[in-house]
């Protein structure tokens, strides 16, 4: 046995012989404990010895901050216990005195157990024929918060509440140990930021904004009394309660013994005495519903934020124990949201189409280099009530579910299980990558026939003819011989089935997987398969579902010459005791690219893209461009592709610029048979053009590189 252990273990002794445990365990307890009470000094001081020796203190759970890009702006926080730590010098002076008065008048006499409170509880509960008092000191009670904290099981949490002889002189013990480890103000502090206050506070700084939206530093003596008096019951004392009369009595308990105590003066406790409570009570905003109401807006972009974080394993070895590291953890995250862009997408997009409207509008902005998400506006509202939302699209469900719209908190433009919509002919930028991928040159020409048969076995696709899938263009006009600037800019199908050929559809499947794009759903699982792909020839026509977040990243992957950053919802996370997350020595929040393509093959591509926008080639013929209007609105340098699908079931637009990368699209979640129709087939370009225009104002007109002469010839 250690000289320490025997210590401790010898403390505890003194008070066994002095006849207290009997007075200690009847303080704490509603039932006599005379076996203990006639212990030994030996046995007593053996039972010590299988005891555990030093607290093992956890660091109790803390709430995550979820924050702008700005750093100020709050979107939400996570908890499950709202607890923030807040140092000793950031309270209140009048809260500690408070706390020692409330608990533990002694506080700073005894050595963690205090003998004459014992005793003095002893006499009390007999006097009281039962539990009128306790004797547990503040270093005892903080202990049993440490042992609560620590605990892994619901058994061990059970243990360190129970009221049993045996928890009781465990707690002895350990506070001994405690306060020859810790300062009393070591103590306080933990103590304080430990405790429950009742309406979900763990801790002062949790307490002090429930009840009185305020810092710890800035609570008056009556608040600080308020809240000391609370720990001791929180419901029981509830200030919030219809009946305020019992918390008014514990409150001004409190400020009498503070008096007594020659805390406060007779003057300031008179004084206290009077006044009422007056309380600012504020509900702390947790998960992603809890977006403030003037950012409702922000919540999907949220929820994406939440999807990715369960993905990472540097919070946990599964997505359940990501997220319970994320409310529990107390970590500050920067996120990728811009304000001012979210502001500019979310008005051009509530423009063309209203929440009330059964199609959604929405879209996402990227940033190249980076895959941080700018923004992410839909027009919808982020809400998990549905009780007034309108008619289901889908006849087959409307008398028995609701429409999600204008509430709903489905990840509509990616990052949850949503499989997404049909893209269209943007998905031609797949086969245009893998062409120049293959050596073959913007200059390549076919000629496109407005009906072409081609070598592809009937497949899912806008059109067939016999046992093979013949497609047609959306206009005669597009008959003729084209090259991949003006079949891209036109949007020409049967140029871009004749260009999938030559380079075989699965090149084009695996292109768009690593530019990001995941299948979701059972048919394009199967069509993506090493045995179905090198036969989906309708792939280049975008009969594959995909998020706006996918598809704005790809562009913005064009847009950094070829290199795929990783969609990134985050700037910076750092830990409760501020150093940055770090997973297998990197920064979590850092963005994670690689070269996906060659820079020459993404030079060339956006040339071609640059047919679409009217912006014109560098280096090629263009003719006329399906999204002309999108140089118009923007008039600076600019590439990207539209995409409408069969029927107009959706329609597409992603644009790009050096700097920024946006994806929008419209169409009924609810109802992938529902038509957006002819006249919504701009929508998404206005919407595109209108965000970067507006987003780009402040900043310098980049130009992109034209391609080099070896894939143009």
């Amino acid at each position: 046995m250690t000289s320490r252990r025997l210590t401790v273990a010898g403390k505890v002794a003194m008070l066994i012989r002095a006849g207290l445990i009997a007075g200690l365990v009847l303080a704490g307890l509603s039932y006599p404990f005379t076996a203990l009470a006639g212990m030994g000094v030996k046995a007593g001081t053996e039972a010590l010895d299988n005891m555990p020796e030093q607290l093992t203190e956890t660091p109790p759970a803390q709430t995550s901050y979820v924050y702008a890009a700005d750093g100020k702006t709050l979107l939400t926080m996570f908890y499950e216990e709202h607890r923030k730590h807040t140092d000793l010098d950031d309270m209140s002076p009048y809260l500690v005195k408070a706390i020692v008065a409330s608990e533990d008048t002694r506080f700073y006499e005894h050595n963690g157990v205090d003998p004459k409170g014992v005793a003095r509880a002893f006499v009390a509960n007999q006097q009281a024929g039962g539990v009128a008092q306790g004797a547990s000191t503040l270093t005892m009670q903080y202990v049993r918060m440490a042992l609560r904290d620590s605990a892994k099981t619901p058994t061990e949490a059970l243990k360190a509440t129970e009221q049993t002889a045996a928890r009781k002189l465990r707690e002895m013990r350990l506070a001994i140990e405690v306060e020859q480890r810790l300062s009393k103000d070591e103590i306080l502090e933990r103590y304080l930021n430990a405790a429950y206050f009742g309406h979900r506070a763990y801790g002062i700084f949790a307490a002090s904004q429930v009840f009185f939206s305020k810092a710890p530093r800035d609570l008056t003596l009556t608040e600080a009394a308020l809240l000391a008096g609370l720990v001791k019951a929180p419901s029981a004392y509830d200030p919030a309660a219809n009946d305020r009369g019992a918390a008014l009595d514990r409150r001004n308990y409190v400020i009498d013994q503070m008096r007594k105590m020659n805390a406060i003066t007779a003057e300031q406790a008179a004084t206290a005495l009077r006044s009422r409570i007056k309380l600012k009570l504020s509900t702390p905003p947790n998960d992603c519903v809890s977006v403030p109401e003037k950012h409702n807006d922000w919540g999907f972009f949220c929820d994406y934020f939440k999807s990715w974080w369960r993905e990472q394993p540097a919070f946990g070895s599964n997505p359940q124990e990501r997220e319970a590291q994320l409310r529990r953890g107390g970590y500050r995250v920067v996120t990728s949201i811009d304000p001012k862009i979210q502001r500019y997408a979310l008005r051009h997009v509530l423009e063309k189409e209203g929440r009330g409207s059964t199609f959604a509008h929405g879209q996402v902005v990227v940033q190249p280099g980076t895959g941080r998400l700018l923004s992410m506006a839909v027009n919808r509202t982020y809400s998990l009530d549905q009780e007034n939302n309108g008619q289901h699209t889908d006849w087959r469900k409307k008398d028995d579910e609701k429409g999600n719209y204008p509430n709903t908190v489905n990840p509509l433009l990616g990052g949850g299980d949503m499989a997404g919509y049909q893209a269209g002919s943007t998905f031609k930028i797949f086969t245009l990558l893998a062409a120049l991928e293959a050596g073959l040159p913007l200059t390549t020409s076919f000629y496109a026939p407005q009906r072409f048969v081609s070598q592809y076995i009937t497949a899912p696709g806008p059109a067939t003819c016999g046992i093979y899938w013949c497609p047609k263009n959306s206009s005669k006009s597009m008959t003729g011989t084209q090259t991949m600037w003006s079949g891209f800019g036109k949007s020409v199908n049967t140029y871009f089935v004749q260009l999938e050929q030559r380079v075989g559809a699965e090149k084009a499947v695996r292109m768009a997987e690593r530019l990001g794009l995941r299948w979701r759903t059972a048919v394009d699982k199967e069509l993506a398969t090493k045995e179905h792909a090198p036969d989906w020839g309708a792939f280049t026509l975008g009969v594959s579902d995909a998020t706006p977040v996918e598809m704005a990243n790809v562009f913005a992957t064009l847009a950094a010459e070829g290199r795929y950053c990783e969609p990134l919802p985050v700037l910076s996370i750092r830990n409760p005791d501020g150093t940055h997350a770090v997973y297998q020595e990197r920064l979590v929040a850092a963005p994670r690219c690689h070269q996906a393509v060659k820079a020459t093959v993404a030079r060339a591509a956006t040339d071609a893209a640059r047919c679409v926008t009217g912006y014109g080639a560098a280096r090629g013929h263009c003719g006329w461009g399906t999204s002309a209007m999108v140089y118009g609105v923007l008039q600076r340098p600019v590439a990207g592709k539209s995409g409408t699908t069969d029927g107009n079931k959706t329609a597409w637009f992603s644009g790009y610029t050096p700097q920024l990368a946006a994806s929008a699209f419209v169409a009924d979640p609810d109802n992938p048979e529902h038509l957006v129709g002819s006249g919504r087939s701009t929508m998404s370009k206005y919407t595109v053009a209108q965000t970067l225009r507006d987003a780009l104002q402040d900043e310098p007109e980049l130009k992109f590189t034209p391609p080099s002469d070896k894939l143009v010839w």
